[in-house]
């Protein structure tokens, strides 16, 4: 069941992401070699429940931390550890929040110093892939309009959308319908309507996009060893198209501007 969202459920939905938005934020000013993810976690923490929030993630169906974290060829729902971050390391971070009954949920892909060019554009077309993604977040448009902008534009650049994992609506409850693959066709699936809520999350692996999992039930990684890189917007489907939910009013207005994004990736 699709549940629609009041523009006060929406305005609430905004401050949840914005706390996730400080976190990820900080975590751009720390990430570098030598930290761990043990470190930033317990840091997120902090700073989630100074805001009086609850992490979204701890405890959730057992999972053992406040971030998700994706090292290298991990493609999400790693578990931080003791391991300190290397120069040339990509690294990605979910952070999931509670704020007043209703849940954030962002994530991106971060570099530890310099990294290699392949990971850099790894990275940079994930990202413009979302980008991609939040512009066809209007009503009348359909899921499949989602999926193929990220597919589409992830395997022009000889990159693999990861089917296993997609992303999915978001409210009161974590993961709710609709589910929001990364790929499909356009003017195919269901049709967008005000009030729906979409965490759209591109997975996107260096080569193949076959999955292996770790024995800890969790951690999901390239079945081949390549890099993967993740990044992920809240969006709430408005009369005037795409919100954003939690990003300053700066970012919100360079993504929905059709001309500037297609300039930047070209």
């Amino acid at each position: 069941m699709i549940i629609l969202k009041t523009p006060g459920e929406l305005d609430l939905m905004d401050e949840a992401n914005a706390i996730v938005q400080r976190v990820l934020d900080g975590i751009d000013e720390r990430v570098a070699p030598g930290v761990t993810t043990a470190e930033l976690d317990s840091w997120a923490e902090a700073i989630i429940r100074e805001a009086g929030a609850v992490p979204a993630f701890l405890n959730y169906k057992g999972f053992p931390a406040t971030l998700c974290t994706a090292l290298n060829d991990v493609i999400v729902h790693g578990i931080p550890d003791s391991r300190p971050l290397e120069a040339g390391d990509i690294i990605g971070f979910d952070c999931g929040v509670i704020y007043k009954g209703y849940y954030g949920d962002s994530a991106r892909t971060y570099a530890v110093g310099e990294v290699a060019e392949g990971a850099a554009t790894l990275m940079r077309v994930t990202r413009e892939s979302l980008e991609l993604a939040v512009q066809q977040v209007r009503p009348g448009s359909r899921l499949g309009d989602i999926g193929h902008a990220v597919q589409s534009h992830v395997e022009k650049h000889g990159f693999s959308v990861v089917r296993q994992f997609v992303g999915h609506g978001v409210g009161t409850s974590l993961h709710e319908d609709p589910q929001v693959p990364n790929f499909g066709r356009p003017g195919r699936g269901l049709r967008l309507k005000p009030g729906m809520v979409l965490a759209i999350e591109p997975m996107v692996n260096s080569r193949s996009d076959k999955v292996s999992m770790d024995a800890d039930g969790w951690t999901a990684r390239t079945k081949d060893g390549g890099l993967s890189a993740h990044f992920e917007y809240s969006v709430a489907v408005t009369s005037e198209g795409p919100r954003i939910l939690g990003v300053a009013p700066e970012v919100q207005t360079r993504i929905a501007d059709v001309e500037c994004l297609a300039t930047s990736v070209s």
